[in-house]
């Protein structure tokens, strides 16, 4: 997937490629999250669909709930879909990241010829 250290540093047009790709993994794994999180209040919390979405966005951008949760199960829901957004967030940051910090890393193993 990433040019060995011995090869060189991959052209401008094919790094921003790179980027688009990871951004758009990272894009997929987000919208997949949310798609989770407005399932799961819905059906577990029993919230509309419209609430659901609101709440599964608060909580995956790290703002917190909006509406309370009153069933157990919706509770459990709740607990997990928190968690996991945390480290979906952190997850998703190292996708956008990696091509920057690899083509960093690259250049400065590059050898002096």
């Amino acid at each position: 997937m990433f040019e060995h250290r011995t090869e060189p540093v991959l052209p401008t047009a094919q790094f921003v490629g790179r980027v688009i790709g990871f951004l758009a993994l990272s894009a997929m794994l987000v919208g997949l999250a949310l798609a989770i999180g407005v399932v799961g209040y819905h059906y577990l919390g029993g919230l509309p669909w419209i609430d659901a979405l609101v709440n599964a966005s608060m909580i995956l951008g790290g703002m917190g709930p909006v509406d309370p949760i009153t069933s157990h199960a919706g509770k459990l829901f709740a607990s997990g879909y928190a968690l996991f957004s945390g480290l979906l967030f952190i997850g998703a940051a190292t996708l956008v990241l990696t091509p920057f910090v690899h083509r960093i890393m690259h250049k400065l193993h590059l050898e002096d010829d």
